[in-house]
């Protein structure tokens, strides 16, 4: 049929399900803009590109489908690198559409002019230019196709003059992937060395929610009687009020889950890349089983055998491995019995960790430790929600008390670890399951990043996300670290003059909720939640160097020394 090229990447998105656009209005895609109402696609228009991205990797992570997100070129697409790589390294299917300058004056320095290819080359699975305006449905269904086939973001970037013209163009969807259930005889392999093994364990990753695959897994648990750890900050991987399930294990987490891959001889791992960040050693427990033989399952093959030797490799779906697995297993082994030895000693790791992090979070005093406010926070999160962490301690600590039942209601920031990302993977989700409660948890300074300013966005598309801000007025990880290696001199890290969260999110037209004492935050939850209404609920905690909380890199920082004079008074005891 002829159309225009705007007109062929519209009926494209729509082709592949595209509902929401996030973005912020330019003038390089407005031909493209003017399309969407006719074509049934919302345009949402956020405060920073940055929490644009953000909601449509958050969306993409609640969904499973590819998402896409829009901004003016130069200065407007780069604000999308940081979001677009926390969305890699979530394995998280988003499609970039950048517009750049104009082809005739590409080169020229025109404005707003700069190569945008290479700022996303590092952290996309594929990226194209198009050449020419009458292959626009064509390079964004490839765009489309391997977003999802490779479970990650992709680049479509188009010169800003190549939207309009006349061009002949088909539009039809991109096909489903299928990444089956791997090798037969690796399946046999791991299905001999399991019924063999003494003490499995399965390490769930995030694989295991991305492939839908908790059901296999509780099946494949429960027939080895294997305990099942969740993989660093993918706490929805497993059931946590499942009798096998230990917990998360890395920075924060379940020490019961730390304890329990420790006695492993055989690790399966899972739907899980294995990343160095998430297997360090916490809390003094040097965890990682050394001598275990490990199974390591991804649909990534680069991923495999990456961070950590492993005895297999495989190539496949979580689910449809699990699945095909559990079935020969039972071929295999078919009289084994479920091991109450086990049972016992998992029963008895988390009853222990339990006592340990009651008395953790027991605090009574008049200014909130951390540590009881999230205890009763968690406590009043309904069930079903989905919850969105940022980087930093107070939500690394939440690692020790989020609990899940389902698969997809864990939206964290991962190995990129970059703040400000919460708010805005909260909106993302809320739209993609707007039944259930979303909660964006962000410290006082990543809020002040991110959630802040995106409030107004919330409030004006009426996205009921509830914010909860950590206000302890300071950098808190940093801060650790200043008390640990530099003698409790803190520089840069005290937010001394923020103002009242709770304050300004009522002036911007949002519920808002100041909470001080621990005995009131399960009536501020439930308020907010039956408010319907975008919320933030400002907490104010105890910071500083009473706050109970592992070194944040231990992995990177040493104690100092100081040769020349002047500084050599700075030298740190060592502790």
């Amino acid at each position: 049929m002829k159309m225009t090229p705007s007109e062929a990447l519209a009926e494209t998105l729509v082709a592949e399900g595209v509902q929401n656009v996030f973005g912020i209005v330019g003038s390089a895609f407005m031909d493209l803009l003017d399309l969407f109402p006719a074509a049934g696609i919302r345009f949402i228009p956020c405060a920073h590109e940055q929490a644009a991205a953000h909601a449509a990797d958050g969306l993409a992570r609640v969904t499973g489908k590819p998402q896409a997100c829009i901004a003016q070129n130069g200065p407007g697409a780069l604000n999308f690198v940081s979001a677009i790589t926390a969305a890699f390294w979530a394995h998280s299917p988003v499609v970039a559409i950048t517009p750049e300058t104009g082809s005739k004056g590409i080169g020229t320095g025109g404005f707003q002019e700069i190569d945008q290819m290479p700022f996303f080359q590092p952290s996309t699975k594929y990226q194209v230019r198009v050449n020419r305006p009458d292959r626009m449905a064509e390079l964004a269904r490839r765009c489309f196709y391997i977003a999802k086939a490779e479970n990650g973001p992709t680049q479509l970037n188009i010169p800003r003059d190549y939207f309009y013209g006349v061009c002949d163009d088909d539009i039809y969807p991109t096909a489903a992937v299928l990444h089956g259930p791997g090798a037969a005889s690796q399946v046999e392999e791991t299905a001999r060395l399991l019924a063999k093994a003494k003490y499995p364990v399965i390490l769930a990753g995030g694989g295991v929610s991305v492939a839908d695959a908790i059901a296999e897994t509780k099946a494949l648990a429960e027939y080895l009687t294997a305990p099942v750890v969740n993989s660093y900050l993918h706490n929805d991987s497993f059931p946590a009020d499942h009798p096998l399930s230990c917990g998360p294990i890395g920075y924060c987490g379940s020490k019961a889950a730390m304890r329990t891959i420790a006695k492993a001889d055989v690790v399966l791992a899972l739907g899980c890349r294995l990343g160095p960040f998430g297997t360090l050693p916490q809390y003094d427990i040097d965890y990682w089983p050394k001598g275990a033989k490990v199974i390591q399952v991804d649909v990534d093959h680069r991923v495999l055998g990456l961070s950590k030797r492993v005895s297999l490799g495989i190539l496949a779906d979580a689910k449809e491995f699990a699945a095909a697995l559990l079935g020969v297993i039972r071929a295999v082994d078919p009289e084994r019995k479920p091991s109450a030895a086990r049972k016992k000693d998992v029963a008895a790791e988390k009853g222990v960790w339990d006592e340990e992090l009651k008395k953790w979070s027991s605090s009574t005093a008049k200014l909130m430790h951390p540590r009881r406010f999230l205890k009763e926070l968690s406590e009043a999160i309904p069930a079903g929600s989905i919850v969105a962490t940022d980087i930093g301690n107070n939500c690394s600590m939440s690692n020790s008390y989020l609990k899940f039942s389902g698969a997809r209601q864990h939206i964290s920031a991962l190995s990129w670890g970059n703040c400000g990302f919460a708010y805005g993977a909260a909106m993302g989700a809320k739209i993609g399951n707007p039944s259930a409660p979303v909660f964006a948890l962000q410290g006082d300074g990543a809020y002040g990043i991110s959630g802040l300013s995106e409030v107004m966005t919330a409030v004006r598309e009426n996205i009921p996300v509830i914010a909860v801000v950590f206000q302890n007025y300071e950098w808190g990880a940093e801060k650790k670290n200043q008390v640990d290696y530099y003698a409790e001199r803190y520089v840069g890290v005290n937010l001394r003059e923020n103002p009242s969260y709770a304050q300004l999110a009522k002036d911007m037209g949002a519920e808002g909720y100041r909470v001080e004492d621990y005995k009131t935050v399960k009536d501020v939850v439930r308020a907010a939640v039956a408010s319907g209404r975008p919320a933030v609920i400002e907490a104010v905690i105890e910071g500083g160097k009473n706050v109970l909380a592992e070194p944040f890199r231990r992995d990177a920082l040493a104690m100092p020394t100081r040769y020349l004079k002047k500084y050599a008074h700075l030298n740190a005891p060592k502790k």
